[in-house]
């Protein structure tokens, strides 16, 4: 692991420091509400991540104890190729002052033993389009651009975030 750096689950009060780094990039400014406090639906979202089960939000600490990043893994039971179970990596970030540290191939490296040690075959991610360095990263680790991803974005109501007035 990275000096000092301590990975671990994320509880109830990370999640403003979670937010605030999903929301620290362009892209990811026009998805998030960093707003004190946090509209309801991040805490909705954790615990109903948390009762899913096999569905775990990292957290990497710097020696301070403060987040400097994180990651969401799933791992993800499968019929397909003989049930053998996956993991999905998504939502993630690691904190400007500490980009290009080793803090990145520090978080994969504990979601993938975590994937092994859930017998995973496979550990999948998507990665925007419109992130090169994203992709160029996860090419670094060893991840293959072998499937073209698609999404569709379905119209929902979002949840209007509280005034502090």
């Amino acid at each position: 692991m990275s000096d000092g750096i301590l990975i671990r689950e994320a509880t109830h009060g990370d999640l403003p420091a979670v937010v605030a780094l999903l929301a620290d990039d362009e892209l990811g400014a026009t998805r998030e509400k960093l707003t004190d406090p946090l509209p309801k639906a991040y805490t909705e979202a954790f615990d109903a991540m948390a009762e899913q089960g096999g569905n775990h939000l990292l957290v990497a600490c710097d020696a301070a104890g403060l987040v400097v990043g994180c990651l969401q893994l799933l791992i993800l039971p499968h019929i397909s190729r003989m049930g053998m179970p996956r993991a999905q990596i998504e939502g993630v970030r690691v904190a400007a002052s500490h980009r290009n540290l080793g803090l990145g191939r520090t978080l994969f490296d504990h979601a993938i033993q975590r994937a092994r040690a859930s017998e995973c075959g496979m550990v999948q991610l998507t990665t925007d389009a419109e992130r090169p360095d994203a992709k160029r990263f996860y090419e670094s680790l060893g991840f293959k651009a072998s499937h073209i991803g698609m999404k569709l974005n379905l119209e929902i109501s979002v949840p209007q975030t509280q005034s502090l007035s």
